[in-house]
């Protein structure tokens, strides 16, 4: 999949070779696709595409915004989910502190973007991946990085590789505590690391905090999982103040957690340690809650919405019902071939799966909308193809176009080189290239 915003200018020129845009059409920059009144299913656009309702994505960024200011806490949304430099500087510009990456290469896309300030939230492997991460770190002097480690052997080998090395940016190491993934699984492990870390501080080279991922922790029983992310977040904030005894009062500190649906339990967990100690801040790290979907993050936000979690302003607000979907993928009807079920253009290639199928939202026809797709169901996904059971009944033809909702933005929007944003009548208004090399 060609990556446009590392292989081109910064407005570079689109042509029919990437999804969504008009076989024949005459390639445009960048910046002139909002402009050509396309809509998904006006029968011009090359399908499948992938769009971002931009009403419903400002509507969440305002709503998460509100909810980190009210707690007095700090994002740096993870940008992973779409990995869009465009809209990863909307966040910012909307109050956010910093951007998360989870790995290297990541990292290079914001930098070379203009971003400064980043969480590696990732442990990035050993002695070359540090070698790496400091060839990257010399050409932006001016980056504040931080990045997690979980092993002593790792803070070995990022000292190794800023030692006597002029010109690197100071480097922020980060204690990951963890459970499920990364991360050590004790307090004396912690501390061990630490040790390592503050007998080899310099200037450069420095303890900025600690860190977690409480997502991982998740089981399929909702009490266990609640009960290993309460554990989790404990043993982080019990961490806190020994960090604090060790590096003395005068030192910030970064206590970063928080993905998309357990976000709750984190501000619960740590905001009392945080607010014990006024030199350190909450960075949460929540991504894909900006663009939502129909499937794993609606049911994570049910969850959150049955504990009562999302407060603010003195209420209990429901998730749910606040945040809103964003993204849809578009697709064709290509074939009929038996009562009850359509065949779509659409596949693996196109949408994601891991984490449950895509839904049938809308149908249209020549131009315009006939309605909701009420009782179908994506069966399975082959390649290039969706199987679409459809109710008795269903006026569906060849040819039309189903709009279709996704589950896990993550793994959705790295099959696609352009995202494109929807005005509220669906007309394409920007586009956004993605960086997933």
């Amino acid at each position: 999949m060609p990556d446009l915003s590392v292989t081109g200018p910064d407005n570079p020129v689109i042509d029919d070779r990437i999804r969504g845009f008009p076989p024949g059409q005459s390639a445009l920059p960048l910046d002139a696709i909002g402009e050509q009144g396309w809509k998904p299913y006006d029968g011009a656009m090359a399908l499948p595409l992938i769009s971002l309702d931009r009403e419903a994505f400002a509507g969440n960024v305002a709503l998460m915004m509100d909810y980190v200011r009210d707690h007095g806490i700090a994002i740096a949304p993870h940008a992973k989910t779409p990995m869009s430099a465009a809209l990863a500087g909307a966040l910012l510009a909307a109050g956010a502190w910093g951007t998360t990456v989870a790995d290297i290469r990541q990292a290079a896309v914001l930098l070379k973007a203009g971003q400064r300030r980043l969480i590696l939230a990732n442990e990035i492997g050993g002695a070359a991946a540090a070698r790496r991460l400091a060839a990257l770190a010399a050409n932006h002097p001016d980056a504040e990085l931080n990045v997690f480690v979980d092993s002593v052997d790792l803070v070995e080998a990022l000292r190794a590789a800023w030692q006597g090395r002029k010109g690197l940016p100071p480097l922020g190491l980060l204690v990951e505590l963890g459970a499920g993934r990364a991360g050590t699984r004790s307090a004396e492990a912690a501390g061990a690391i630490l040790d390592a870390i503050l007998a080899a501080e310099t200037p450069a080279f420095r303890l900025t905090g600690i860190a977690t991922y409480e997502g991982a922790a998740a089981t399929a029983d909702a009490e266990e999982t609640l009960r290993r992310i309460d554990g989790l977040v404990a043993m982080t904030a019990a961490f806190l103040p020994e960090v604090r005894t060790r590096v003395g009062d005068a030192r910030p500190l970064i206590v970063t957690a928080g993905g998309s649906v357990f976000f709750d339990r984190v501000v619960a967990g740590l905001s009392a340690a945080v607010a014990a100690d006024p030199d350190s801040r909450l960075v949460l790290r929540s991504g894909a809650i900006f663009f939502h979907d129909h499937g794993v993050y609606e049911r994570g936000l049910a969850g959150l919405d049955a504990r009562a979690g999302f407060r603010f302003g003195g209420q209990v607000r429901s998730a749910g019902s606040g945040f809103r979907p964003a993204l849809r993928v578009w697709a064709e009807v290509l074939s009929l071939p038996e009562p009850g079920l359509a065949i779509c253009g659409m596949g693996l290639r196109d949408v994601a799966m891991d984490q449950g199928l895509p839904r049938p939202l809308a149908l249209y026809r020549d131009g315009a909308p006939l309605g909701r797709l009420a009782g179908a169901g994506v069966l399975r996904l082959n390649d290039q193809h969706a199987f679409v059971s459809l109710p008795a009944g269903s006026d569906v033809r060849i040819g039309d176009v189903v709009e279709f909702g996704i589950s896990h933005p993550c793994t959705c929007l790295d099959r696609h080189a352009i995202l494109y944003g929807l005005a509220p009548d669906h007309t394409v208004t920007a586009a956004y290239p993605t960086s997933f090399g």
